[in-house]
């Protein structure tokens, strides 16, 4: 294996990172002393200063018989170091059956160790299926807050109903978390985040609030606007009331990358590579994953399956890491042949292998891609008359996957497809067919696009163009740019969304609405207003 500095060298020898280079560059970080490193607790008792957990706890990943618990020991959350020396720390962990933790079902200890930022990653299992649990950690003199989780109903169950949220693009400066406060009140089984969880970018004056620190790069940075996000009582509460199922987009890292590319030219490979380990190791620690996403350097599996019983099947996908370049210098384009490349993928050869395989293994009556950027082909002219252009970071401009992709959902006849799409800062309902661009083939999907937690600021309920641009694109169904989640109610009968509205993200303590709600009934393809 070739050393840093030789790897280095060679690298920048070749003026870019060849595939060859950046598997042994990520072999290289993979073999560094920072993780999974388990050590002898210390043995004496400790006394905090600070509450340790003052970036609360969460669950995530429910199987029909465990979830995973997660907390991170922070006594000075701002501080690089969580304000906590380089020891490791004895953590207990319980779940009970009732909320005042007497019933207590399992108990253990778990090592928080300062090569992971003294996260904890607990796996629970042998936990009785499709039931609420409570859980809380000790460590030291300090105990956590207690969080509620649930398993998932039995592979062969079908559940009369699940309710769960879906949110994206949470901006710390651009205003309050009030939406995660109306999702800790909604009774949600499942909390799903699309991407967009932090943002990278160097502290501002005059917003709503200012992120600690520069734009963010090293490991340090990037644990520090974890760990401001995770002060947000809010996102706490949100946390702690129902398992959370989390992807990333690309504000975890850096604005557009794409794989080992960085959206602006000029930035030194191995560097880019460097701190794409550090973002992924940090959103290691501050998430509720299980031990097997652990990065290995610049590498994170993320993709993965989640069955609720028979309910629904939900396919949770990395848009990110694997892609292409974007077509067309990643600018709005019209679908040229760079677009319509078949050499374009957005996927990676191996995630579209294994969605292919994961959906036709699929047992749900709802088949659900739970993913970051939108799928339906939405051209937008600002004239008419001039040919309509795509934005080229999103499926557009990955035309010939994208439509392979339907076509097999079409052709396989996988039951009630349904994708789950972030990013935007905008809400939609899309209609998808093979080729959005040709109205009259038949519906294949429905695709549910939720606005912003709070980037962008308030947005706004007046859409400019808004009747030429549905005109143009009859596959859209509904389109607002107000801030929010979408909250969906799902049985074996139907699918409804349920498109919830913050109109003041500006100031704390706003109430959410309904704006409006869509329904597509299973075994009919397309979404109907309720």
């Amino acid at each position: 294996m070739l050393d840093m500095s030789e790897l280095r060298a060679a690298v920048r020898s070749e003026g870019g990172v060849s595939r060859r280079l950046f598997l042994a560059y990520g072999a290289v970080l993979s073999s560094l002393p920072l993780v999974g490193a388990r050590a002898e607790a210390s043995a004496r008792r400790l006394v905090f200063a600070a509450d340790p957990f003052s970036l609360g706890v969460a669950s995530g990943e429910p199987t029909a018989t465990g979830v995973l618990l997660w907390t991170r020991l922070a006594p000075k959350p701002l501080d690089p170091d969580g304000g906590l020396s380089p020891e490791t720390v004895e953590v207990a962990w319980e779940v009970a059956a009732d909320d005042g933790m007497r019933k207590i079902v399992q108990r253990g200890t778990t090592i928080a160790s300062p090569q992971l930022a003294h996260s904890v990653h607990v796996e629970v299992d042998g936990l009785n299926p499709d039931r609420w649990y409570w859980f809380r950690f000790r460590a030291g003199d300090a105990t956590s807050p207690i969080g509620r989780t649930r398993t998932a109903p039995k592979a062969d169950a079908t559940p009369e109903q699940l309710r769960f949220a879906f949110a994206s693009c949470s901006h710390w400066e651009q205003g309050y978390f009030t939406a995660y406060e109306h999702m800790a009140n909604d009774e949600l089984d499942l909390t799903f985040h699309l991407g967009d969880y932090i943002y990278e970018y160097e502290g501002r004056d005059n917003l709503v609030r200012k992120h600690a620190g520069p734009k963010i790069r090293t490991l340090a940075d990037y644990r520090i606007r974890h760990a401001q996000y995770k002060t947000d009582p809010h996102l706490q509460a949100a946390h702690a009331r129902c398992p959370w199922v989390v992807t990333w987009d690309d504000h975890e890292f850096e604005n557009n990358y794409a794989n080992d590319i960085a959206e602006k030219a000029g930035l030194d490979p191995v560097d880019f590579l460097e701190q794409r380990a550090n973002a992924y190791q940090a959103y290691y620690e501050s998430m509720p994953l299980r031990p097997r996403s652990l990065p290995h350097g610049p590498h994170m599996k993320l993709y993965r399956t989640l069955p609720f019983g028979r309910l629904a099947t939900f396919q949770v996908l990395d848009t990110r890491q694997y892609r292409t370049d974007q077509p067309n210098d990643d600018r709005g384009s019209e679908l040229n042949d760079a677009a319509l490349s078949p050499k374009n993928t957005i996927l990676g050869a191996e995630q579209a292998n294994w969605l292919k395989s994961a959906l036709l293994r699929s047992t749900g009556t709802w088949n659900v891609l739970a993913q970051q950027v939108m799928m339906g082909m939405v051209g937008r002219s600002r004239q008419a008359g001039e040919p309509a252009k795509y934005s080229m970071d999103q499926w557009p401009g990955y035309a010939a996957e994208r439509m392979k992709l339907v076509g097999f959902l079409a052709e396989r006849r996988v039951p009630n497809p349904v994708v789950l799409t972030g990013d935007i800062h905008s809400n939609w309902v899309n209609d998808l067919r093979v080729d959005d661009r040709k109205p009259d083939a038949p519906v294949v999907a429905t695709e549910f696009v939720g606005t912003s937690i709070t980037s962008g600021g308030n947005g706004s309920a007046k859409v400019d163009g808004l009747d030429a641009m549905l005109a143009a694109n009859p596959g859209v169904r509904f389109h607002n740019r107000q801030r929010g989640y979408v909250r969906c109610t799902v049985t074996p009968q139907s699918w409804t969304s349920d498109y919830r509205i913050v109109e003041d993200v500006k100031s704390p303590g706003a109430t959410a609405q309904t704006l409006k709600s869509f329904v597509v009934e299973a075994g009919k393809p397309g979404a109907q207003p309720a």
